[in-house]
């Protein structure tokens, strides 16, 4: 997929376009001074940054769904879930250098009405219901669901790009977690999966009423 495939495919209002432009220009700036990602997949930013995160809104329980994204990093998934969801936005992020660029990009795309961020490890955040969950290249489907079981209710849905090793990973943490699962294929890559959850909680909590 091309970079102009992937912008096409965003399928997004030109001034929302230029939102997203302007945080990519941001990010390439910021990229040398910090590494917030590869080198390598700078060149293919659309494609395997702002559309692999933008997918994700297609499995979004509600137009204004309350979302956290744990692990949020130089804004993916949340940043772009922030820039095209109509509902609160919540990012978690621990590093300070992380935190001011992501500070920075909501007040270059002017989102700050929608979008949140917490400076802190998600095990310390202070406890809240959200209607959707997502984190990226955070953490095993295991440790994530442990980490953040706290934030969701039994509708809350789940929404977990895994890459190439989902089915491996969702196998695993079928050995602690039950509920209700399903795999998406991803736009940006033929051989990576979307986990999709809801109704997640550990097996020895019993089952929650459906």
């Amino acid at each position: 997929m091309t970079e102009e495939e992937a912008k096409a495919r965003l399928d997004v209002p030109r001034e929302t376009l230029e939102r997203l432009e302007a945080f990519v220009s941001l990010l390439k700036e910021e990229n040398r001074r910090q590494n917030l990602v590869s080198e390598a997949s700078l060149a293919q930013v659309w494609s395997r940054h702002v559309l692999d995160s933008a997918q994700l809104l297609a499995f979004s329980p509600a137009p204004a769904a309350r979302w956290l994204d744990i692990g949020t990093g130089a804004g993916f998934p949340g940043l772009i879930v922030a820039m095209l969801h109509r509902g609160k936005t919540v990012m978690v992020e621990s590093r300070k250098l992380r935190t001011d660029f992501l500070h920075r990009a909501i007040a270059l795309t002017d989102i700050g009405d929608r979008a949140t961020i917490v400076e802190t490890r998600v095990e310390r955040m202070e406890g809240s219901l959200f209607d959707a969950i997502s984190a990226r290249a955070c953490a095993s489907l295991d440790q994530l669901f442990g980490l953040a079981a706290r934030f969701a209710a039994p509708e809350t849905r789940w929404i977990l790009p895994k890459g190439r090793k989902a089915k491996s990973e969702l196998d695993a943490a079928l050995a602690s977690w039950q509920g209700r699962f399903r795999l998406e294929p991803s736009l940006t890559d033929p051989d990576a999966m979307i986990v999709i959850g809801e109704a997640v909680h550990r097996r020895h909590e019993g089952n929650w009423a459906r």
